[in-house]
């Protein structure tokens, strides 16, 4: 006699929408470009030897990649000269921001979740993943919170078989789990 056993994925019959942040991930190299090897005795930038720098670098070679700038020395550095850096790069890099290379992460996840259509979340149960191979900064999992809280029914965090509840929207309003 062959018996046939059902196997019912509950899962998929929960009516849970996973999201899965990292992969939001933008493509591209990442790189930190630190003033402080433009900087005199790593102290200060000299005007005229950073002018004479920024003429004869080649700033191709940012093309296609994701640039944040900063001074990892103990320096003042004038505004004009990040504004300098920027305005060289920008022409070729895919981004360009202050800050370092956790900053840059920040500002490109936030980017994408700005170009997430929310609407398709409105009154879902939505399981952010969480521990991926990619890694995904703490800001966007809140930036991706705040925006659910304003149009998901449940918010929870995990995988959708072991789920941390974070927000479950109650008849009149709001509030959290």
């Amino acid at each position: 006699m062959d018996i046939q056993e059902n196997i019912v994925n509950k899962v998929a019959q929960s009516g849970l929408i996973s999201l899965d942040l990292s992969e939001l991930y933008p493509a591209g190299e990442r790189f930190f470009y630190d003033i402080k090897d433009n900087l005199f005795h790593g102290l200060m930038l000299k005007e005229k030897d950073f002018r004479e720098f920024v003429k004869e670098h080649d700033w191709e070679s940012y093309a296609g990649k994701h640039v944040a700038i900063g001074c990892s020395a103990d320096a003042i550095v004038p505004t004009w000269a990040y504004m300098l850096l920027a305005s060289k790069m920008a022409p070729y890099a895919k981004t360009v921001v202050f800050g370092d290379l956790k900053t840059l992460e920040t500002v490109l996840f936030d980017r994408e979740l700005n170009k997430l259509d929310m609407e398709k979340f409105r009154d879902q149960r939505v399981v952010v993943k969480g521990c991926g191979e990619i890694p995904v900064p703490d800001s966007a999992y809140i930036d991706i919170t705040s925006k659910l809280n304003a149009v998901a029914k449940s918010i929870m965090y995990g995988e959708p078989c072991s789920t941390v509840p974070i927000f479950k929207r109650s008849g009149s309003g709001s509030s959290p789990e």
